[in-house]
């Protein structure tokens, strides 16, 4: 989030913020004036590409200082719902075709990457990895204020991105062909316009995991980024081995997805075979043990809530300023918990294909 040093409210400059660092690959323009894009490049680990994203927020947030500053989390708790979006040809493109919800989409995600070699390989993670969609969504969750109010949600960002089409969970393919044959049908002659939760990216080669919210520190980023990883690698083993992973509907897991919008960690989500209800925070405990990550399980909207109700929602985009950049003599030293070591994905929307095995 790109914000106004003196108000903190979301400051629709954001082509103006990035002439000092013009022609640095790690930094972008989204649609909303106010967003700005780290991207980080291929990593062959998660510590090597959460470093650099540190590097980044401290460059980014240095070359902005004076008339603006930088905040993480899936939506700004007090700005208005409605903002304009930057120039250029595709984001225009976007805003006539889908008029005031298009500036309504003010909100921040995190993407991760993964290079799944292989395409039958690729899709067999893609089709199980979306049943992990609401796990991860509460994981991450960190928008409960909205428009200056508690919107009563563990992070509001869904429901605004689900005015766009092409949200949420993703549908199963039996085959690339049925893929392929999906984008016709839509129309599509750019596949990112294919803007659910979860997705292939034909152009870099990736399995792009989108649910996370933008994320307020390095340190968080990195956990969520750590379980991506782990998760996907995880899927395509049990690919290689055989083993046959189940293929969820979508409704079912939309219903759980619901459960991480509202509730977050502190909710019950279902078994998606039997429908038995089991606490949230008990299958993310599940899941890290057979996945081997330590990873703290944490409620960030408790959190931003706790913070507010000391400080205020002004007192909480402070917080959330102050913690967006790591010291730039720790900016390196940033790595991941419980996956210093292993092949990576990039912590970012936009990269180059990878070249690291995986």
């Amino acid at each position: 989030m790109l914000l106004d040093a003196r108000t903190l409210d979301l400051a629709p400059h954001a082509a103006e913020a990035l002439e000092p660092v013009a022609g640095d690959p790690r930094f972008k323009l989204e649609m909303p004036a106010a967003q700005l894009e780290i991207v980080t490049a291929p990593h062959p680990t998660v510590r090597a590409a959460v470093a650099e994203l540190a590097q980044a927020r401290v460059a980014l947030a240095a070359a902005v200082a004076g008339r603006h500053r930088l905040a993480g989390a899936g939506a700004h708790p007090f700005a208005a719902g409605l903002g304009p979006l930057n120039p250029g040809a595709r984001y225009e493109a976007i805003g006539a075709e889908y008029a005031s919800v298009a500036r309504r989409q003010l909100v921040f995600g995190l993407h991760v990457h993964v290079a799944i070699r292989g395409a039958d390989r690729a899709l067999a993670v893609y089709n199980a990895l979306r049943s992990y969609l609401p796990e991860l969504a509460a994981l991450a969750a960190d928008a409960p204020f909205y428009e200056g109010r508690d919107s009563g949600l563990a992070s509001v960002r869904s429901r605004i991105s689900g005015l766009l089409p092409r949200q949420g969970v993703p549908p199963a393919f039996d085959s690339f062909t049925a893929y392929e044959e999906a984008l016709r049908w839509c129309g599509f002659d750019d596949p990112r316009q294919w803007w659910w939760e979860l997705r292939l990216h034909p152009v870099l080669g990736t399995v792009e995991v989108r649910v996370p919210d933008t994320q307020a520190t390095v340190e968080d980023t990195a956990a969520v980024a750590a379980v991506v990883y782990a998760l996907a690698t995880d899927l395509a083993a049990r690919h290689d081995a055989g083993e046959a992973m189940p293929v969820a509907e979508s409704w079912r897991i939309d219903r759980n997805r619901w459960s991480a919008c509202r509730h977050g960690l502190d909710g019950e989500m279902l078994d998606l075979a039997t429908g038995r209800r089991e606490r949230t925070r008990d299958r993310l405990e599940a899941l890290f043990e057979r996945l081997g990550v330590d990873v703290p399980i944490e409620s960030r909207a408790a959190r931003h809530r706790e913070i507010a109700s000391e400080r205020g929602l002004r007192g909480l985009v402070e917080w959330l300023t102050d913690g967006f950049a790591p010291g730039p003599a720790a900016a390196g030293r940033v790595g991941a918990p419980g996956a210093a070591d292993v092949a990576s994905p990039s912590a970012a929307a936009d990269v180059s294909p990878p070249d690291a095995p995986g």
